[in-house]
């Protein structure tokens, strides 16, 4: 019985590894003709125009032309913010889903309960 089942996963796996060899020689080819499907000359131009298009995306830049992340709108901790975790804590919510529920960060939850004194002393 086990016998039957290492000759069956064998031959699945030379199943894989050629499908695996059949798929890469067709996206060798489709790939290797893109550029006349989108109408350039060769392969050169079309990576050019690949480079110019990503280049002027929406990424901002930062010191050096390096992409930089978009900075994230500071969250204002108001009292019923507050009040909001304290009744989820109560509600068994996690630290991570009110956060997420809130709209504000998770050291910003932790430092909301650790002020209310809803945080459990370490032992």
């Amino acid at each position: 019985m086990v016998t039957k089942q290492i000759k069956e996963l064998a031959a699945t796996k030379a199943k894989i590894v050629a499908l695996e060899n059949s798929i890469a020689k067709r996206l060798q080819k489709e790939l290797s003709s893109l550029h006349t499907k989108y109408g350039f000359d060769s392969l050169k131009t079309f990576a050019k125009a690949l480079k110019v298009a990503s280049a002027s995306g929406s990424t901002p830049k930062g010191h050096k032309g390096k992409a930089v992340k978009a900075r994230r709108k500071r969250a204002v901790i108001t009292d019923e913010t507050r009040a909001s975790v304290k009744k989820l804590v109560e509600g068994g919510k996690t630290g991570s889903q009110i956060a997420k529920s809130l709209g504000i960060s998770l050291p910003s939850v932790q430092n909301i309960k650790k002020a209310m004194g809803l945080v459990k002393a370490r032992a």
